[in-house]
């Protein structure tokens, strides 16, 4: 493909050079360069592209673009190119945004391979990975080849890659949609987070659907404000075509406000009131829910009445999508709950160890919620602690969440990352009250907190153990360590085990 057409409509300014030569890559990283290929100086949080461009022309790129005239003139004056490639043979390419130009020249390297998917994009606070997961499930399920991009995993049909990001960035998505396409996958179901949709990750891609889940508290280390983290998350909404379906979970007070601006044909739906969509639990245990959805009853091997909203939100995208509603409510039975999304491990003593995700004080409140409610009477253990280097305001916060669904509560460490564990205690320890207090326990190391969680249980207990979910590294410091929650449970109950004999 010429470099005339991979930057088409991505904000051209200037252009040095020439535009009718063949690019063989597009990256935005110095050191992927190969020879022919396109380098997009992009200004990160960390790290800024402009600084590595030279070293680009250094590795083969034939082609630069920019958006910092001061980071090019230099070369454009004395011509670093390699002799043997002939003055001129790099073209540089002026642009208004470069974070903007690579997600729209990523799109066209690779043929807009969105177009030739149903894409699908589902954003807010909890229940995104949920949400995309099962969607991929059902559509997979009912034969078609599908698509996944989400935090725990990327799926090209069953080709599973891993993920660094809940949003990947825009050429690793393009690069991904293309292997669909490659593939023949019909549908594509992926997680939009506020901070992918601020960096112009999905920039340029064409969604069919677009759902809201929900807004709550989180990514404030990041977006500075809850107002900036709501604009961020409308703009996804701002941005879909006329031809593309809003789907918007009306319980939350937030959801007519994400589509106030859009252009998408809009769908509503909700587990307490009216709307296009509706859901009501019948039932409800360890071992799923019974629904009524839009007046058909259908079961569910997923807990809590906050995966009802979720459940509610896939049939909903599945109706846009043009499926059958008996077959959808089948289909829906048969699901398997995402890794690491309230997933219970049963052991000695009547235990139900509880593992989930819930890192945000919305989240870990719609799971402490759902166990109190299944598990009456019964001891209920909350083990939780907060990442560092994240948003701290939420800390105290879920302390206070931790506190009012507790009979135990156990403090420890998450990802404490470059943060002392001990610090991030302490900010922990801020929110509780005096009643909560007398009920807590902090111990930093988390395998030791799990296990005296488990160990000191009464019989029949619910121990959740939050934060985590599908991860099975810890990282502290800088390093990133194996750790399982699964596998020290497992440990813990044949201990357990062992003793009783």
């Amino acid at each position: 493909m010429t470099l005339r057409d991979i930057i088409k409509d991505c904000g051209v300014i200037d252009v040095k050079g020439n535009l009718d030569i063949r690019i063989t890559a597009v990256t935005d990283d110095s050191r992927k360069v190969s020879e022919g290929a396109l380098f997009v100086a992009v200004k990160g949080h960390g790290t800024d592209g402009h600084a590595y461009i030279a070293k680009a022309i250094e590795a083969g790129a034939t082609a630069i673009v920019y958006e910092e005239d001061s980071s090019v003139a230099s070369l454009l004056q004395n011509d670093i190119c390699h002799p043997e490639r002939g003055e001129g043979s790099v073209t540089f390419v002026k642009v208004a945004s470069s974070r903007h130009a690579v997600a729209i020249i990523a799109a066209n390297f690779y043929d807009n391979p969105s177009r030739k998917l149903s894409l699908v994009g589902i954003t807010g606070t909890n229940g995104k990975t949920t949400t995309v997961t099962l969607l991929y499930q059902l559509f997979m399920a009912q034969g078609y080849n599908c698509g996944l991009l989400s935090t725990i995993a990327n799926y090209v049909g069953t080709r599973r890659s891993e993920t660094a990001n809940t949003t990947a960035d825009p050429i690793t998505i393009n690069s991904l949609m293309a292997e669909m396409v490659e593939a023949g996958c019909e549908y594509c179901f992926m997680e939009v987070s506020s901070i992918g949709v601020e960096q112009e990750r999905v920039s340029g891609l064409d969604f069919k659907v677009g759902i809201f889940s929900n807004l709550t508290h989180d990514h404030l280390d990041y977006h500075g404000t809850f107002a900036e983290y709501l604009r961020c998350k409308k703009l996804f909404f701002d941005n879909l075509s006329p031809k593309a379906t809003a789907i918007i979970n009306i319980d939350d007070r937030h959801g007519e406000v994400m589509v106030q601006n859009t252009k998408a044909k809009v769908m509503t739906f909700s587990c307490k009131g009216l709307a296009d969509h509706t859901c009501r639990v019948l039932e409800e245990s360890f071992e799923g829910m019974l629904l009524r959805i839009d007046g058909r009853e259908a079961w569910t091997r997923l807990v809590g009445r906050h995966n009802a909203s979720n459940i509610l939100a896939i049939y909903s995208a599945a109706m846009a999508l043009g499926a059958d509603p008996e077959e959808t409510l089948v289909a829906i039975s048969k699901l398997e709950p995402a890794p690491g999304r309230l997933e219970v491990m049963r052991g000695p003593k009547d235990l139900s160890v509880v593992i989930d995700y819930a890192h945000t004080p919305d989240a870990m409140d719609n799971v402490l919620k759902t166990l109190r409610e299944i598990d009456r009477g019964k001891e209920l253990i909350c083990l939780f602690g907060c990442g560092g280097d994240r948003d701290r305001t939420k800390r105290p916060e879920m302390a206070a969440v931790a506190e009012k669904y507790s009979d135990r509560i156990i403090v420890t460490s998450d990802n404490s990352r470059t943060e002392r564990t001990e610090d991030i205690l302490e900010e922990i320890k801020a929110g509780f009250s005096p009643a909560g207090l007398s009920k807590a326990i902090f111990i930093p190391d988390r395998k030791e907190a799990i296990r005296a969680a488990i160990m000191f249980a009464s019989k029949g207990a619910s121990i959740l153990l939050a934060g985590k979910g599908h991860e099975t590294y810890q990282i502290i410091g800088t390093e990133k360590r194996h750790f399982d929650e699964r596998e020290i449970v497992s440990e813990v109950f044949k201990s357990m085990e062992t003793i009783e004999k």
